[in-house]
């Protein structure tokens, strides 16, 4: 494993490929934490509860890299470039146009990419005024900067929303350049960087809290609470590896041909089929609809006081019954959706026929194709209750053994999946890179990480 290692820094172009990308990472840390100009940081630290709004800033701080806590630059994260992805993810399965732009291959792909940078600015402008209105509302900008434009004056207004815009499409820039001088990918790159970065705190909370006493008071985590925590931080990280690479392998057999008195042609071989096909993409999107049903409740609330809205707005909350209900809906449907979008059954049946493939039993064509769709969404079904399962570990812990968020979250639930997945896939990108270079991957002679098979 250490020569493998020391491997990869004897290839330049992998050299500089690592560096470049975790060079571009630093940068983000460093924006993390710039400040908004006119936000009374200090007041809106104090203020931010420690459920509610404070849970919902924890998690749009785990899934979109940005900082609401202390109003950074980066503080609106990637998540308005995540829902303009989503958005015309959706547009190109219903608008002809788009589809066609779809299927030019690159061209069309750059094309639709350009309309979601577009999105992603008027995304950036409308979350920001609604942000800058809320500190503004809670008295968290200075004095001498409000007015009437969003409960600010109006130069301060615009470049405050000029700021945190700005600070959302240099992060989207971040993640391309990664995707295209870098390795990995960019947008989870991001993602993950921010997770890693609060871990030490999570760890050193369960340090600092540590007693050895049989009962321990709530601020305090005993010895079987430290046991669980770790139990599951292993079952979590060798839960996610197995769904990870987890494969259905479609017996694939190539048809034989004659020429001459030669035969070429009928090799067997497999057609893999990912079980998690969407990766971490399904809980980042559910994690990210999420956020806004308590804030809309409570708004709503805080207007015309009811019963029932009070009753939504506690349910939607961290750990809610409907929250948890909504969650593992959200995630089945995102799943499928990814996978929808993702993965072609129609195209792969033609490629299989134009190479001359099929699969034993089943003629080229539709019912290739409907075989292959109907497996895929089985396996799909199955990823998904496991991406549902790990999503919503943290709530459970956390309300049930009164440990904070902020430790069930990063030591055993979605911000381990997110981060042992984008992980598995950097190393996969580097291990590609050695082998096609004559060196040993990260297992040596016994040959690159496979998938498990199913």
């Amino acid at each position: 494993m250490f020569s493998t290692f020391l491997n990869v820094f004897k290839i330049p172009e992998l050299r500089n490929k690592l560096a470049f990308t975790f060079g571009l990472l630093v940068i983000y840390r460093i924006g993390f934490y710039v400040p908004v100009p006119g936000v009374d940081q200090v007041a809106m630290g104090a203020s931010v509860p420690a459920g509610g709004l404070g849970d919902l800033m924890e998690y749009f701080q785990l899934f979109t890299g940005g900082n609401l806590r202390q109003s950074t630059i980066f503080g609106l994260g990637i998540m308005p470039y995540i829902s303009a992805s989503i958005v015309f993810q959706l547009l190109v399965t219903v608008v002809p146009a788009l589809e066609k732009l779809q299927q030019e291959g690159d061209s069309g792909r750059r094309k639709i990419q350009e309309y979601t940078r577009y999105a992603t600015v008027g995304l950036c402008f409308i979350n920001a005024a609604v942000w800058m209105r809320y500190c503004a509302g809670n008295g968290w900008v200075f004095a001498q900067y409000t007015g009437d434009f969003f409960g600010m004056s109006f130069t301060y207004g615009i470049m405050a929303l000029l700021i945190l815009t700005t600070g959302t499409v240099f992060l989207m820039w971040l993640g391309e350049q990664i995707d295209e001088y870098g390795i990995g990918n960019g947008i989870s790159l991001i993602i993950m960087a921010g997770i890693v970065a609060q871990m030490p705190e999570a760890i050193y909370y369960v340090y600092s809290h540590m007693t050895f006493k049989t009962v321990a008071g709530p601020d305090q985590m005993n010895l079987p609470k430290v046991i669980f925590l770790v139990l599951m931080f292993v079952g979590v990280v060798a839960g996610a590896i197995l769904i990870t690479q987890g494969q259905r392998r479609i017996p694939i057999q190539q048809a034989k041909q004659t020429r001459g008195r030669r035969v070429f042609g009928g090799q067997r071989h497999y057609l893999p089929l990912r079980v998690n096909h969407g990766g971490v993409m399904p809980i980042i999107f559910a994690s990210s609809m999420l956020i806004f049903p308590p804030i809309v409740f409570g708004f709503l609330h805080n207007v015309w006081p009811n019963a029932f809205l009070d009753f939504l707005r506690s349910s939607f909350g961290s750990g809610g019954f409907l929250y948890v209900l909504a969650y593992i809906i959200a995630i089945y449907f995102f799943a499928y959706f990814w996978t929808t979008v993702q993965f072609r059954p129609k195209e792969m049946a033609n490629n299989l026929r134009d190479y001359g493939s099929f699969i034993p039993g089943l003629r080229p064509g539709k019912r290739t194709a409907d075989y292959l769709e109907k497996v895929m969404g089985r396996i799909t079904y199955v990823g998904a209750a496991f991406l549902a399962v790990i999503a919503i570990i943290p709530n459970l812990v956390s309300n049930a053994m009164k440990i904070p968020f902020s430790v069930s979250a990063f030591l055993g639930g979605t911000g381990l999946l997110i981060v042992v997945s984008v992980t598995l896939d950097m190393v996969q990108r580097i291990e590609a890179s050695l082998v096609m270079r004559d060196y040993d991957g990260f297992l040596g002679s016994e040959g690159p990480i496979k998938g498990s098979r199913s």
